[in-house]
């Protein structure tokens, strides 16, 4: 008991504190187009009538969180969720290309690797190029991928899903690489000692070794991934997904719908990074972990 109150209380006073400091943001920053509007109506409210309107603006420059709670639930509960206004529908449109693109990710990084620590010419030549690949801004890279797929007849799911698989490919590839170096030298000298080939090393010594790694980047790989998806959207026009809403509020400066719209991202990402943690433990346990 003692335990789940030590993690409790500092999370909620953690949130109570950016909440408030959320609503005081909320006031000085939309306080500006409120006096404006007020001084149109020639209206002088007191101070506790102006903090109320500026926390309840149809087009806020920061919305207060009880409006993107509203709008959220709205959005997700009150709306079919086959409208292309549902949060439900454009998280499943930016969610079926994140996990395409995931698994792309997934494998991709894992054949790297593998290369990388068997072939020493990979090592020294191909890993330089795979970091270098990840300081060019994805933002400059999607428009890219878009036009040229598109000019070769490739629209739709895949254009996405290869934006996504170029963020998570990355982080598999670091963590597994890691993983498969990870066994000691004695366990190495073991198996050698057993007379094990290179593939028997591989399966029954470097493969359990790098299974920790291997789920612990796929965290990230997985949430870079839903990051990539909801960029590989914006420069495609996209109708439905949550890169969609947000391009969609920019243009009509709909702020409420574009917050509403990032938590509906953040929600995925947790739910997604959740399944991947819970897949790991169930994957170690059955190896012979403790559960």
């Amino acid at each position: 008991m003692d335990s789940l109150r030590d993690k409790i209380v500092p999370v909620t006073v953690i949130v109570a504190a950016i909440l408030v400091v959320w609503y005081i943001a909320a006031i000085f920053m939309n306080a500006p187009y409120q006096r404006e509007l007020n001084a149109r109506a020639h209206v002088t409210p007191d101070l506790g009538a102006f903090i109320g309107q500026t926390w309840a603006q149809r087009k806020p420059t920061l919305p207060a969180p009880h409006q993107i709670a509203e709008n959220f639930f709205k959005n997700t509960f009150q709306v079919n969720v086959t409208s292309r206004r549902s949060l439900v529908y454009n998280s499943w449109v930016t969610l079926s290309s994140t996990l395409l693109g995931f698994a792309f990710g997934t494998v991709l990084g894992i054949v790297i690797a593998v290369g990388i620590v068997h072939v020493r010419v990979l090592d020294r030549s191909f890993m330089p190029w795979i970091i270098a690949s990840q300081t060019i801004p994805i933002i400059a890279i999607a428009p890219m991928v878009i036009v040229v797929l598109a000019a070769v007849g490739i629209t739709g799911l895949i254009p996405k899903a290869l934006i996504s698989t170029y963020l998570s490919f990355f982080p598999v590839a670091v963590g597994m690489v890691k993983g498969l170096r990870s066994p000691d030298i004695l366990h190495l000298d073991l198996m050698h000692t057993y007379n094990s080939s290179k593939t028997q090393t591989f399966w029954k010594l470097r493969v359990p070794a790098s299974v920790p790694f291997l789920f612990t980047s796929m965290k990230v790989a997985v949430a870079a991934s839903l990051v990539g998806a909801i960029v590989g959207e914006l420069p495609t026009g996209a109708v439905a997904g949550i890169g969609a809403k947000l391009l969609a509020g920019s243009y009509y400066s709909q702020t409420i719908d574009m917050w509403s719209a990032l938590v509906a991202g953040s929600i995925v990402a947790v739910l997604l990074v959740a399944a991947v943690g819970v897949a790991g433990r169930f994957v170690e346990v059955r190896m012979g972990a403790r559960p």
